[in-house]
């Protein structure tokens, strides 16, 4: 017998026709412990009046994955780059003053590890950053520094904390 696979785990393998070249990581800029679910970003976003919710995968405290927009579909996480990134968020980021702080629980950096690594499997040129690291640099000395981030999300850094998933050991 065959074990089907998670929903979640099936939309990160899913083949799309839009070029993947980033995998964006944010934050919901909640405060650490407060639960959120997909459906409650959804509803943040729709109040906007965009079409849907914005991230493709929400991780929730527990290190439940949930499907947020069709990957196929361009998401609405980072402007700009949208049309060839996959957005991921994690459930959290600020502490209680709403101060960026990195939230994430134990279970939360296990299920982005499995999830981070299940879609550079589908897009393996795809690289993967934190929301902040697509800042502009201003000063154009090829690096983005705090002074230059429009945004903390996702409070840690994604770009190297993440630097090896996909890669061989």
């Amino acid at each position: 017998m065959t074990t089907p696979l998670a929903p979640w785990r099936a939309a990160a393998r899913a083949p799309i026709t839009r070029s993947i070249s980033s995998i964006a990581v944010h934050c919901t800029a909640t405060p650490a412990g407060r639960a959120v679910s997909a459906a409650q970003i959804r509803g943040w976003h729709l109040a906007k009046g965009w079409k849907d919710i914005g991230y493709h995968f929400v991780v929730g405290l527990d290190g439940t994955i949930e499907i947020g927009r069709p990957k196929a579909m361009a998401g609405a996480h980072v402007e700009g780059f949208n049309a060839h990134s996959v957005g991921v968020v994690y459930v959290g980021g600020t502490d209680a003053a709403g101060k960026p702080l990195d939230t994430r629980t134990p279970a939360q950096k296990a299920a982005l590890l499995d999830l981070l690594a299940e879609l550079k499997g589908a897009h393996p040129a795809a690289v993967i950053k934190g929301h902040r690291d697509y800042s502009p640099d201003r000063n154009g000395d090829g690096k983005i520094s705090p002074a230059e981030w429009l945004k903390a999300c996702p409070c840690f850094d994604a770009l190297t904390e993440y630097a090896r998933v996909g890669r061989p050991a």
